[in-house]
């Protein structure tokens, strides 16, 4: 009992501290992960010594890493992976040789054992796969040419995981008379079976099963059958050998070709964030920090190994294999660090008495520190990119744009459809029937081969360049429509549209409601989140039907397009208040004023409804309701107000409106002394 209260103790403040080093590190706009990563070195046993020694907090951080990838493989097909196999098998198998073997020869420099040096360069050469899938799709760029290669040599090293864990017995002398190379041989091709298996299993029973449990219509039993896919996935992998994070990244992979892919990645996401969290803080307590100032040389020249050397080397090997200079010193930048997995390997090869004590630490050490590093280099990748290479940066951005310029030199007074997905296709089939020219812009080659090939004019394009943009006919356009689904994207398009063209209408779709603000900011001129969009529509359809004239109809929407949809986005949630809310939902209340309330007499401004953040929708006196009347007008015993404001709570408002009789009295003797005008 005692040691289970210490756990929660542990992870309340575990809990405490993560919640304040987030918020300071944001306040300075500093990626977050550095504040996990902070919070785990000062609360490790080598600290402070406040985080519990429990192998289960460890466990919930893996399946972080499992939520992760799981929701990486819903925005990854199939046809995806089998399109980049040249990238997951040959760049990546060449990018784990040959950076395992500089790593291997700058270790003999330490006069490791060759045994104990083969692993932890084999560790080193790993990179981590949750700093880069998150910071990446944070900054709205794992759908970029750099973010796919990158994330193509990811998953290689999750499988090259599974030969050094074979090697690390074999090169130990511990494997015994049952271990010898046959045997390990064995499992590994045991391995590679069982996961041509699951691969196999997920493309045939994943869509029937979520087609199944739909049907039921239990949120429920939906939610479950996720979190059970997910962990499944990975519970196979992992008992085959590999990585927990490569099941779950097939299943997801397999799901997110069916009709169910955006609820369940809605369903994760809490998961997946609060323990990614958790996995980051215990990433910091690997290092020791007193360990630091007794080997800063070793530990500082395995971290530069792992930063600027290993970035070198990445970067020549994709430019051999994809002849593009920016888009593969990018890739070199982005994959700058030590990885997750490489903590496994160290350990083991530790146990197996590879190496000592102090050569593991000072491995640690270097590769907590390429990590906590990679952030920032991450973050400014394009920014160090154009510092590295310069004006051939710049000369190949331009040249591509300019060859894609020549392709649609003839198309004037064209839609620019940024995103060529579901909503993007449909848009250009409309469009199409009414002889508007268009042209998409799409970063998946699987769609844009397909679009292509039916006749589409849809090109392969980052719409987040400027020169891009430009290159599609940004200044002779009539319209820019932005369909991505991730709401970074949306901004970033905007942004660069906005910047070079001030007159061109930009409109964006999004999900999400909290996303139209900075949208707005950014320079849309009109931002359709899709539940609004779906309402918008039905009340057409019904005006429609009750015959009403096309003018009137037309009227009635252009009034809610100038109010910024504002009428829309409050409503009366009943039970559903308790659930999580979109923040730009606001609530209404209707408050029925009796004939001894303070507010009868009182005019609408005497309330001071402003300084409670509250709104009075409309007034509704018998059997007219009035919008937004005006501040002069008296209140009347029998009048209903509708109120809007963006919390569920009332109360104070009520007060003030009901109050007591000699609060009434008051309140009417000094309405009369300013004698306002009756309406």
């Amino acid at each position: 009992m005692e040691s289970n209260i210490n756990l929660l103790q542990g992870i309340l403040l575990l809990l405490v501290m993560s919640v304040t080093a987030v918020i300071l590190f944001r306040s300075f706009k500093l990626p977050p992960i550095l504040g996990y990563l902070l919070v785990g070195a000062l609360t490790s046993s080598n600290a402070l010594g406040w985080l519990p020694e429990n192998h289960s907090i460890d466990f919930m951080a893996e399946v972080g890493v499992v939520f992760l990838l799981f929701a990486i493989g819903l925005e990854f097909s199939f046809k995806q992976f089998l399109a980049m196999r040249n990238t997951i098998l040959g760049l990546g198998s060449l990018q784990m040789l040959v950076s395992t073997l500089t790593g291997f020869l700058l270790l003999k420099f330490f006069n490791i054992s060759w045994q104990g040096a083969v692993i932890a360069a084999g560790a080193m050469a790993l990179s981590s796969t949750a700093i880069v899938v998150k910071q990446l799709t944070d900054q709205g760029e794992l759908q970029a040419r750099h973010g796919q290669l990158a994330l193509g040599v990811l998953l290689f090293q999750d499988i090259a995981v599974v030969p050094f864990l074979i090697a690390i017995p074999l090169l130990s002398g511990n494997s015994g008379e049952d271990m010898n190379l046959l045997v390990m041989l064995l499992q590994g091709l045991v391995s590679i079976l069982g996961l041509m298996l699951t691969v196999w299993l997920s493309n045939y029973l994943l869509r029937p099963l979520f087609k199944y449990i739909a049907e039921t219509e239990s949120v429920e039993l939906f939610n479950i059958t996720v979190l059970l896919v997910a962990l499944t996935s990975a519970w196979i992998t992992e008992a085959l050998g590999l990585s927990l994070a490569l099941g779950a990244f097939v299943a997801g992979m397999f799901l997110s070709e069916t009709e169910y892919k955006h609820q369940i990645e809605s369903e994760i996401r809490p998961f997946r964030d609060i323990l990614m969290g958790l996995f980051f803080i215990i990433v910091g307590s690997k290092i020791d920090l007193a360990v630091i100032p007794q080997l800063w040389w070793p530990i500082l020249l395995l971290v530069l190994s792992m930063t600027i050397v290993k970035a070198t080397l990445i970067a020549g090997l994709t430019r051999l294999f994809t002849g593009e200079l920016a888009s593969s010193t990018r890739t070199g930048l982005v994959l700058a660090q030590g990885g997750e997995f490489g903590f496994a390997l160290l350990a083991l090869a530790l146990s197996n008495q590879l190496l000592d004590e102090s050569e593991v630490q000072a491995a640690l050490a270097a590769v907590v520190i390429s990590m906590a590093l990679a952030p920032f280099i991450i973050r400014y990748n394009d920014k160090l990119t154009r510092k590295l290479v310069g004006a051939q940066y710049l000369k190949q951005r331009y040249k591509e744009a300019h060859t894609f310029s020549l392709e649609v030199k003839e198309i004037e007074n064209h839609v620019i459809i940024c995103g060529y997905r579901r909503v993007g296709q449909v848009l250009a089939r409309l469009l199409q029937e009414q002889n508007i020219p268009y042209i998409g812009l799409e970063l998946d080659p699987s769609i844009v081969s397909a679009a292509w090939d039916a006749g589409d004019k849809v090109y392969y394009a980052d719409a987040t360049r400027p020169e891009i943009l430009i290159a599609a006919g940004l200044y002779r356009a009539r319209m820019v429509v932005v369909t991505v689904v991730d709401p970074e994207i949306a901004k970033r398009i905007t942004e660069a549209a906005r910047k070079k063209q001030k007159s061109v209408p930009i409109l964006v779709r999004i999900r999400e409601e909290q996303a139209m603000q900075p949208l707005m900011d950014a320079g849309a001129t009109e931002v359709l989140p899709e539940a609004i969009a779906a309402s918008v529509m039905v009340t057409r359809r019904v005006l429609e039907s009750l015959d009403l004239p096309n003018n009137e109809i037309t009227e009635v929407v252009d009034r809610l397009r100038a109010d910024g949809y504002r009428s829309l986005k409050s409503f009366f949630h009943g039970q559903e208040f308790n659930a999580p809310r979109r923040r730009t939902e606001t609530f209404l209340h209707t408050v029925t004023i009796q004939e001894k309330d303070k507010a009868v007499g009182l005019m609408i401004s005497d309330l001071r409804l402003e300084e409670l953040n509250i709104r009075l929708k409309s007034l509704r006196r018998g059997d007219i309701r009035g919008d937004n009347p005006e501040p002069n007008m008296l209140i009347k015993a029998g009048d209903i107000l509708v109120l809007e404001r963006t919390t569920n709570q009332f109360q104070d408002i009520e007060k003030r409106l009901h109050g007591d009789a000699k609060e009434k009295d008051s309140s009417a003797e000094k309405s009369a002394k300013i004698q306002p005008s009756q309406s």
